[in-house]
């Protein structure tokens, strides 16, 4: 009966320290995961031939040519949000960008508080109109206390019907809709598919068909050469096409 007791404390020694190893491996696994050393999309974005990146404020001052020379052939800069905050570092961003190889366009993050018009009115008062840059982009994703309760359809459609078709009257292309695939199944479906489609997916890969969509965001946790801001990260996303495709899409 001793031998069996000692034999129990060992083996439960063992599984205590193999628990332990557990515990601390995935520990690591998720502070490697949250740094954006390992991230699960990477292998199958890298399917993809076109990749370019989003930015904001939030990257701060932005060397350009620094950045376009990673691999990099678009990005997409914050310009507005609502119908009045302009992204402080828009102006700059979108001069140096637009100087470089990188095909560039603007992004208008959509508030649910105010009239679409009121919000494309605001965007073409501050992202100009030039040929070969990329089609306006209208985000749509919950923010603040609408996250617990959202819109409804009626209410979300009626602001960005406006939108949209102010800025297709204004930029002569259909904008691109940038959004979870959460908030497509909810408020669009198939009534939106006119429009180029720009999926937020950094979990794992969109559980779309490729040609529902044109952009996909895979990852909101890389890190690159070329800025300096509070948010050290920076979002990569891939197209679903050839150079050729893209530039398919810009303006006239």
């Amino acid at each position: 009966m001793s031998s069996g007791g000692t034999g129990g404390r060992r083996r439960g020694r063992v599984l205590g320290i193999v628990a332990g190893a557990v515990v601390v491996l995935l520990a690591v696994l998720a502070l490697l995961v949250w740094n954006g050393v390992l991230w699960p999309n990477r292998l199958t974005a890298d399917r993809y031939a076109v990749r370019g990146v989003d930015v904001s404020a939030y990257q701060g001052e932005i060397d350009w040519p620094v950045l376009a020379a990673q691999d990099l052939d678009f990005a997409f800069v914050k310009a507005t949000e609502g119908s009045g905050h302009v992204d402080e570092r828009f102006a700059a961003s979108w001069a140096a960008a637009r100087d470089t190889d990188l095909l560039v366009g603007a992004y208008h993050f959509l508030s649910f508080e105010s009239p679409g018009a009121d919000q494309a009115a605001h965007m073409i008062d501050v992202v100009p109109s030039e040929p070969g840059s990329l089609p306006p982009v209208v985000d749509v994703e919950y923010y603040g206390e609408f996250a617990a309760d959202p819109p409804g359809v009626d209410e979300l459609r009626g602001i960005l019907d406006p939108m949209l078709d102010a800025l297709e009257e204004h930029y002569g292309v259909p904008p691109i809709l940038y959004t979870t695939q959460q908030i497509r199944a909810d408020y669009l479906g198939d009534d939106y598919d006119r429009y180029p489609l720009w999926i937020r997916s950094v979990a794992s890969s969109p559980d779309l068909p490729r040609r529902d969509w044109e952009f996909w965001q895979y990852s909101d946790r890389d890190t690159l050469p070329g800025y300096e801001g509070e948010e050290e990260h920076i979002d990569m996303n891939v197209f679903d096409g050839t150079l050729e495709d893209l530039r398919a899409l810009t303006q006239p």
